[in-house]
């Protein structure tokens, strides 16, 4: 029976709760990208430097790697509804301490909180697919996808506009109460299925099946490098590489950042509806990382290049580090279904692992080749020292091109 049709003998809800997930999923997205546009209002409010600034950022993602294998068994044994509202609430008082705190280490409290309550949005989302339409796995976690780079668009141009308007305070108490709004919203929507044999093994057991799969390590190192320059380039270093390098001003280059979420969103449907549709993951990821991979060497070292081909080069990065879901398809796939909460949770673990990796590692690179300039208190890069620091992502891009290549083919089919 189709996916479409047991939804119709039923009622809607399973896709309206999707849906709402989806928004969550989104939501989070906006709030890990924040930092991103509003950089020197950081340093300058707290006092530190880039290094400083790419923990201060990277420590959502720190708190939300480490959390996604337990949270991956936990999906398979509680369900979605009751971890996710909860998180919602968590996320607002995050955001909240975040907002009013007078001291970096206050700040690091509430990034740790944003970072905590946001880990449960991705495999919250996976698991209501996993469990209401796994037929349409790839194309409908594309569309969280897509969801999840509208968060981020609206965390570029439009927060920046907003931050330059009220304050990075203001703007960030602002969106506190949604929070709220969202456990609320998903309490309403979500329900609870869980997989029989979820109950058939331990934790151990079920972490140890699937830890000792070798597949599930190629997925999440595919996953790693395709995510590396969404989440370093476009969720943190992005503005200030294109404002130092092309002399943009800061929301002229949120804007063009922005097209890496726009990119992603659209390569996350399309790729994952073509690899559903092909009934193959293997040569959908191969092409889609070659395409990233190289647009992102472009960006870095090319010679200055017109606005046009820029903004043309960072859309083709965001569309094909998209095949990053594709991980998930494969990680689950590779496993049975009573674990693909856990298979998900460590693939989880290394997508979301390469923005608390490389955020911080291109800050200490920036920092160990300042040269010491400063401007109204905030240290200046010069745009080599950029180019040189962000190489890291392409180098990550070619070992997640490799894992690709020894990978098994699963024809989009689960391991029984």
């Amino acid at each position: 029976m189709s996916d479409a049709v047991a939804v119709s003998r039923q009622d809607w809800r399973p896709m309206i709760a999707v849906g709402v997930g989806c928004l969550f999923f989104g939501y989070g997205f906006l709030i890990r990208v924040s930092p991103s546009v509003m950089v020197a209002e950081l340093m300058r409010e707290f006092g530190v430097g880039a290094a400083i600034l790419g923990n201060l950022s990277a420590v959502y993602l720190y708190v939300y790697a480490l959390l996604q294998i337990p949270i991956g068994v936990l999906m398979d044994r509680v369900g979605p509804r009751r971890l996710m509202s909860a998180a919602a609430v968590v996320v607002g008082v995050g955001v909240l301490m975040f907002a009013v705190s007078d001291t970096v280490n206050g700040a690091y409290a509430g990034r740790f909180l944003i970072g905590a309550g946001c880990a449960f949005t991705w495999p919250g989302l996976l698991a209501l697919i996993h469990h209401w339409f796994p037929m349409r796995f790839a194309l409908l976690a594309g569309v969280g996808q897509v969801t999840g780079m509208v968060g981020a668009v609206f965390g570029q141009a439009p927060l920046a506009a907003a931050v330059e308007a009220h304050g990075w305070r203001g703007t960030m108490i602002a969106l506190a109460g949604i929070g709220v709004v969202m456990a609320i919203l998903i309490w309403m929507t979500a329900r609870d299925r869980r997989h029989p044999d979820s109950h058939a093994m331990t934790t151990k057991a079920a972490l140890r099946q699937v830890a000792s799969n070798k597949q599930t390590w190629l997925s999440a190192i595919f996953g790693l490098a395709m995510t590396g320059p969404l989440l370093a380039f476009g969720g943190l270093w992005g503005v200030p590489f294109l404002s130092t390098v092309y002399g943009l001003d800061r929301p002229a280059a949120a804007g063009i950042v922005s097209l890496i979420f726009i990119g992603s969103g659209a390569g996350a449907v399309i790729l994952g509806g073509w690899s559903d549709r092909i009934g193959k993951r293997k040569p959908v990821m191969l092409i889609a990382g070659v395409l990233c991979t190289a647009a992102l060497f472009a960006v870095i070292h090319l010679p200055e290049l017109p606005v046009f081909a820029l903004s043309v080069l960072i859309f083709a990065m965001g569309f094909g580090g998209a095949s990053l879901l594709l991980a998930f398809a494969t990680g689950r796939e590779h496993n049975t279904p009573g674990t693909a909460g856990t298979a998900i949770g460590i693939v989880n673990t290394a997508v979301v692992g390469s923005g608390a990796l490389f955020q911080p590692i291109i800050g200490i690179v920036l920092d160990l080749n300042w040269s010491g300039e400063l401007a109204e208190g905030v240290r200046v890069y010069a745009p080599e020292t950029f180019r040189l620091a962000l190489t890291v992502l392409p180098v990550c891009g070619i070992l997640g091109l490799l894992a690709a290549m020894f990978s098994k083919e699963t024809f989009c089919r689960q391991r029984t």
